[in-house]
């Protein structure tokens, strides 16, 4: 039984969720050749730059997008 090892955007998906307590809503992480976008909806700035800090945790030299939408 083999399982496939994680892809970038799901190692980035489980931390920013750890980091955000899952504060996040409709979280998508797409990682791309130039750059990462986090989209989603959060309550405010604070989880937003939560899972900024997150992202960047797992991937600390990319070109992070933060789409996410403070409500």
């Amino acid at each position: 039984m083999s399982t496939n090892p994680p892809t970038l955007a799901d190692l980035v998906l489980r931390q920013v969720a750890a980091r955000t307590g899952r504060r996040v809503r409709g979280l998508v992480v797409e990682v791309g050749p130039d750059r990462v976008v986090l989209r989603g909806t959060a309550r405010s700035f604070h989880v937003k730059q939560l899972a900024q800090c997150g992202a960047h945790e797992v991937l600390p030299d990319a070109r992070l997008e933060n789409a996410i939408v403070v409500e």
